[in-house]
């Protein structure tokens, strides 16, 4: 009796526990992303991955809540590290270092980083939404760090959790609505974002304005700073006919302000500690 002749192509490959598990929680994360959570079945799993039901149960005897959180375990391990980035240079740079891997994510994982954000009424549990919310914790914690303010007060830390939330925003729109704009202008106008909050909440928060002092006091001569407020002035140059400067208050840290009108903006170190002490 003639042995069976070989067939072509590749020898097969049994997979292992880990490869395994790691196809499933691919597949289910590209399905997750392009279906609602709750549309997705197991079967709907099993059949893209070319695995039989009973296996995919082998995996994960917890069913598809198991799995969907698996999903997101996956997704937010590798986000919770894009801003942990080296805390040296420039922190503008910083910002689009962390930025520029973020995207990078998102660009390579468009399914799984969409999937990651977007729960469903079925699956999403106080567990998933644990998951969302380290990922959103894990990222303002390493800009706190950046900032050097690991323990930041309520108006900082608004302002940081505020941009993180915009960066998860923008990152959807930008997958479903604009991939035509190049992803290096939507981290460069994120980072504009942050920079302008930042801006904002120091004019009015003794705290953030000494980390934007601190901040500012190592970023580069024409470099993102500068380019942000030559871009800013050419604004203001525009509708300049329309605005009362007079109407901004004293600029010398020395005059009084008028009764009603804002206090002169903070130009050193030694002028935010003299906020909280009323010195002039």
């Amino acid at each position: 009796m003639s042995s069976r002749p070989a067939l072509p192509g590749r020898a097969y490959r049994r997979l292992t526990v880990e490869e395994r598990r790691g196809q499933l929680i691919t597949t289910a994360l590209r399905l997750f992303a392009h279906n609602p959570p709750e549309d997705v079945s197991l079967d709907d799993v099993a059949r893209e991955a070319g695995v039989s039901r009973p296996l995919v149960y082998r995996y994960f005897p917890g069913g598809k809540q198991q799995l969907y959180e698996a999903a997101l375990r996956s997704a937010a391990t590798e986000l919770e590290l894009c801003f942990a980035v080296p805390a040296e240079g420039p922190l503008s740079d910083r910002l689009a270092s962390g930025l520029d891997r973020y995207l990078a994510f998102v660009v390579e994982h468009g399914e799984g980083f969409a999937a990651l954000l977007k729960g469903g009424s079925v699956v999403e549990t106080s567990g998933t939404s644990a998951i969302v919310d380290s990922v959103r914790r894990a990222a303002a914690q390493q800009v706190f760090a950046h900032l050097q303010a690991p323990a930041p007060g309520h108006r900082l830390a608004m302002a940081v959790r505020t941009w993180i939330t915009a960066v998860e925003a923008a990152s959807l729109i930008w997958l479903d609505e604009d991939r035509a704009q190049p992803v290096e202008e939507l981290r460069d106008w994120l980072v504009d974002q942050l920079l302008l909050q930042l801006a904002s909440t120091a004019a009015r928060d003794e705290e953030t304005a000494r980390a934007v002092l601190v901040a500012a006091s190592v970023e580069e001569p024409g470099g993102r700073i500068d380019s942000l407020i030559m871009r800013m002035l050419a604004i203001f140059d525009i509708f300049g006919s329309s605005v009362d400067l007079g109407r901004l208050g004293p600029l010398d840290p020395a005059e009084p302000a008028e009764s009603g009108k804002p206090v002169a903006p903070v130009t050193s170190l030694d002028s935010v500690d003299s906020l909280g002490s009323g010195e002039s």
